[in-house]
């Protein structure tokens, strides 16, 4: 009998998935697009997360926790959803190679500025291709392993509290704002990797509670998200925070110690642990998908999607242009997001209506 996930595993490993490169940029996102007090908007986007997550818990209460290919499968020809699988697989390599390549690329800047990054990205690499290889269990419980490691630093904003000034924040809301659609989608990107649940339905049962934990999940990125962006808007301001590329740097480069220098290197050093489970999360889930078109060896599998992620990693040089691509792809997956599991509802209505469910 398989292992099934526990309810606490999946809310820390959908905690992890989320918790990406946008938080060092979410601050600045928020003060451009949504001006004063702009870390309230981040209340409206957790409300259109939470809509999402509630169809992807119809389509696993309709479907009762089936697999979702086996869903797909049950009405669409394998030919037909070929395509699309490979669409997925691309998409997911891609997220999971572009979060990897952004990240060593930031951290050689700050402190290796001398070392090649792709250095960096292959060692990445092979850790993550270590861990993929364990299965997601054991991912869940390495995410868990890794989130006591990094949680601790959110104490480090206490620091924080004797230049903190309520006068920052001003008493008015989203004023010299640039709200638009653009502006809603930059910080909804924030949150993606939730979706990803999709995937988990085949390694969980009702003892899992599968949705639920998801939401605890996002929620406790949510509370993570606004309360580092409060400490930010009040300890710069909108204004200075529009200026900031990667204000949450900026906030760790503060705290000084006698004993340390360059504070900000090693505080950014831990959040390895979190974006390398984001990565392996999106890497696993072009495996899982990957797995339905092509039936072999899954070592093999994950080998060519990590070498093909590698090589397309030396295409981008430049962090602008990784972040452009990151912006589009991050739209894409926006799509798929709400898109699948609308689609499924859809499949799952028509299938019981025909007696197959």
């Amino acid at each position: 009998m398989q292992e099934k996930l526990s309810q606490f595993h999946v809310t820390i490993l959908i905690f992890m998935t989320q918790t990406g490169m946008v938080i060092f940029t979410l601050p600045r996102l928020l003060a451009h697009y949504f001006g004063t007090n702009g870390w309230l908007a981040l209340v409206i986007i957790f409300m259109i997360v939470s809509l999402n997550i509630l169809l992807i818990s119809i389509v696993h209460r309709l479907g009762k926790g089936k697999s979702i290919f086996v869903v797909m499968e049950q009405s669409i020809p394998k030919f037909i959803l070929f395509p699309f699988y490979l669409s997925l697989v691309l998409l997911w390599m891609m997220i999971g190679c572009l979060i990897a390549k952004q990240y060593v690329m930031v951290f050689q800047m700050i402190a290796f500025p001398t070392t090649n990054s792709m250095v960096f990205k292959l060692v990445f690499d092979g850790l993550a291709f270590f861990l993929i290889l364990k299965g997601i269990y054991n991912i869940s419980k390495t995410a868990t392993v890794f989130f006591w490691a990094i949680i601790w630093l959110l104490l480090l904003l206490f620091y924080f509290y004797g230049d903190f000034q309520w006068s920052r924040l001003t008493p008015f809301f989203f004023q010299e704002s640039a709200i638009n659609m653009q502006g809603v989608a930059s910080i909804y990107l924030a949150f993606l990797g939730y979706e990803l649940c999709l995937l988990l339905f085949p390694y969980t049962d009702q003892k899992t509670n599968l949705m639920k934990a998801v939401w605890s999940g996002s929620f406790l990125i949510f509370l993570n998200y606004i309360y580092t962006s409060f400490i930010a808007f009040g300890f710069f301001g909108h204004k200075y925070l529009k200026d900031l590329e990667y204000p949450l740097l900026n906030i760790l480069a503060y705290i000084q110690f006698p004993f340390i220098q360059g504070t900000e290197n090693l505080f950014y050093a831990f959040f390895m642990f979190s974006i390398i489970v984001t990565s392996v999360m999106f890497w696993w889930a072009a495996k899982e998908v990957s797995i339905r078109m092509f039936p072999i060896s899954q070592k093999i599998l994950l080998l060519v999607i990590l070498l093909v992620s590698y090589f397309i990693s030396f295409i981008f040089d430049g962090l602008s242009e990784l972040e452009q691509w990151l912006t589009i792809l991050g739209y894409i997956e926006m799509c798929v997001a709400f898109g699948l599991p609308i689609a499924l509802i859809i499949l799952l209505l028509v299938q019981k209506t025909r007696g197959e469910l």
